[in-house]
Formats: structure tokens, sequence, C-alpha cells
């Protein structure tokens, strides 16, 4: 069963949350983050992104940026910037976006649990990013990156949490420079947080990472190298019931088409799927469909039955489109070190597809129906691994406004 516990917060003063709070670390790169934070000494990209404050010729991986994210922390903390919980609390985090809504419960999740599987992955991660998230957390003493948990809903802790923001008033409301809408509330009666704990104990069997695999496996090594750290046992998570949340589809852009003409390459697709072409862009409706642009025209692909197999892994339509075109017909094996191929989040729509295409840039576009988020804990469940870049989550959420010290 999953342990969580409340904790401590470092958190930005109210006034100033909106400046605080940015973008997460890895979603944008140095010369963005310095862009972003122009102007504003509160951004947390001065923690999150430190090496915006030190010449732009520095190894962002070397010992001097993480002290300079140190140091930067430290300098919130004793100018009042961020404060810290006088006692350990959770905390509620709503976002909306377009509209939709998803709110998730802030807390430490225990770093036994990742050993355990008891928290599941479905992705491998990279030496390199562990290495450069260790080399943060040890330095800075602090977790920064939430790590993004889904599980099953429990229909007693979604009462909970509903009760409270209708209750309650948060510490933290505001629309971002996106638009997207970030509003927290502070959980401190401490009957409400024992029987969240309780629940969480009793009733939340596994969850699922849905973001942040190497956050938290990093969290986890970190633990390892301060034994003598309670805090390090556990690591910072926001969790969401399965119920709030939508996978947003990621697409792919291909450099070439290897040996094809377009007419050969359509001709080729036939033996695995149906294909017609289409006036207007094409966002698959339904599992085992894509769309396709090439030479300036869109076209459905409906996958054949018979060209995928019913184990968790084989009837994702990541693994359909690997197995039946990205592999066999334009030889790409390796998603993760091949050149010739990209991935476009599907927040950025399709007409990002049309552009990479049309520049010259890109020959050919696929856009894929999202992977469920039955699927997502189907795979997980089974101890398998999605293909590289299989799944979007958006709203993403703020770094800065909920930290955890070690």
């Amino acid at each position: 069963m999953a342990s969580i516990k409340p904790f401590k917060a470092v958190r930005p003063t109210p006034a100033l949350s909106q400046q605080v709070a940015s973008r997460p670390y890895d979603v944008l790169n140095s010369a963005e983050a310095k862009e972003e934070a122009k102007g504003n000494p509160y951004s947390f990209f001065h923690v999150t992104k430190s090496e915006i404050d030190l010449p732009d010729t520095i190894d962002i991986h070397s010992a001097a940026v993480y002290e300079k994210a140190k140091e930067n922390l430290q300098q919130f903390i004793t100018s009042g910037t961020l404060l810290q919980e006088e006692k350990p609390c959770y905390y509620i985090y709503r976002l909306i976006m377009d509209g939709r809504s998803q709110t998730g419960l802030v807390c430490v999740s225990s770093v036994q649990d990742y050993f355990d599987d008891v928290i599941k992955k479905h992705e491998f991660t990279r030496p390199e990013k562990e290495k450069d998230r260790i080399d943060h957390m040890q330095t800075i003493e602090a977790q920064t990156g939430n790590v993004f948990l889904a599980y099953r809903d429990v229909a007693e802790v979604n009462s909970i949490i509903d009760n409270w923001q209708e209750n309650q008033p948060p510490v933290y409301d505001f629309t971002a420079e996106d638009g997207i809408q970030h509003t927290i509330w502070i959980v401190n009666e401490e009957a409400t947080v024992t029987a969240i704990t309780d629940l969480f104990s009793s009733k939340v069997p596994y969850t699922y990472i849905a973001d942040g695999h190497h956050r938290a496996a990093s969290a986890a090594k970190v633990s390892k190298a301060l034994p003598d750290s309670d805090a390090a046992k556990y690591f910072l998570t926001t969790i969401f019931p399965a119920s709030q949340l939508a996978i947003l589809d990621y697409n792919r852009v291909i450099k070439d088409l290897k040996d094809h003409t377009p007419e050969e390459l359509i001709a080729a697709l036939q033996d695995d799927f149906m294909i017609t072409s289409s006036p207007e862009a094409v966002k698959p409706a339904h599992l085992h469909e894509f769309g396709m642009y090439l030479d300036n025209q869109w076209y459905i692909l409906t996958a054949r039955k018979g060209t995928w197999t019913e184990d968790p892994i084989g009837v994702l339509d990541v693994t359909i489109l690997s197995n039946n075109i990205l592999d066999k017909l334009l030889g790409i094996k390796d998603q993760r070190t091949d050149k010739r191929i990209d991935f476009v989040g599907g927040i950025r729509g399709l007409k990002e597809l049309e552009k990479r295409v049309d520049s010259g840039e890109m020959k050919v576009a696929f856009s894929l129906h999202p992977v469920t988020l039955e699927q997502l804990f189907d795979i997980s469940d089974s101890g398998n691994v999605m293909p590289p870049k299989s799944t979007w989550f958006e709203p993403k959420l703020r770094d800065g406004l909920l930290t955890h010290l070690l």
C-alpha cells in the first residue's frame, strides 16, 4: 500500500507566488529560461536553471551551477521570498487549462515504495539526466522538481479533497502567462491529514509515475547517498486520481523516406493499413487510427486486424507505428537514438507537424491517438516499459510553489 506523508513545504510568500512560480526545468533550455526570468529576480529559474545567472559559456552541469542554485535558494529563504511551513501539511493543487481542471494532492512519497515497486514505472531513465538531478538535489539539499503520480480513484479521498476546496480559502490562486490557472490549498487540520494518510495506506495499493521518472530515480539514489537523512527517505510528489487526468498525443516527424518515393511509401503502407486521403488535418478519432502528412496532403491510416498483438505493449499505437512503419519501411530501429526522428507533443497541435514538413526540415509526419491512462496502468502493472515518447501530460505543475528540504 502507498506510504505518503505531509511535509513542511518551503513556499513563496503569497504576494510573490506568481513571480516565483516557473515552468519545469526540463521543458525549456537555458536561453529560454533566461528570457523568461528577465526582469524577475524572484523567478524560481534562479534555482532550477541557475546557469542563467552565470556566463553563457558555463557548462550547465558544472559544480558552479549547482552551487549558484544553492546560493540562490538560501537567498530566497533569508530574504523572505520563500518561507517554510511551521508544521507538516498536505497541499491540494488544482490546474485549469482550456476550461478543464485537474486536482491532485501534494505530499512526499516513500522512496522505499519506489524500490518495492509500489510506485510503478513505465519508462527507462538515462544516467546523464539522473546525474544532473542527483547533483542538483545533493548540492542545494532540496527537491524542487515534483514527480507527477496517478492512482485509481478512491471515493473517500476525492470527497475529502472536494470538501476542503469548497470550505477553505486557497493560499495561492493565479493565472500564469500561458493562461493556465494554478490554485493551491494548505491542508493543515490534523484529523484531515491523518485521514488522508490512512486512506492511502489502506486503499491505494499502487501509485504510477505519469511524468518525472528521472526525478524519482534521482531522489531514490540521493536517499541511498544520505542514509542518515529522514527527509531523504521521501520525495516530492503530486498524486492525481485517474478520473482527473487526460493524456495528450505524442506525434512523430521523420527527416526522410529512406529509399521510398512518396508514392512507393503509400503503396507499401497498404499491406498493414487501410489508407484514405483527408481534406483536413487528421487527429485520430480512436485507437489504431493514425494521421499521416506527406507532400501537402493528409491521410488517414487504419491498422488492419492482425497487425498488432493484444499484450500491453503490442496493442499500443506507438508500437504499431514503430513496428509496421518506422522499423519495417523507414529503417528506424531505435527511436531513442536515431537522429532521423523527432517528437512533437500534442500541446503544439497538428499545425506544428505541417510546419515541420512544409519547411522541408522533415519529410513526413504521423499523428497518433493518445495512450489511455488504463493502458499506462496495465503496462506498469505488467512490469514492461513503453516505447519512448509515448505520453504527454498537460498542464504542467509549476516549480517553486512547493519545495521539499532535505
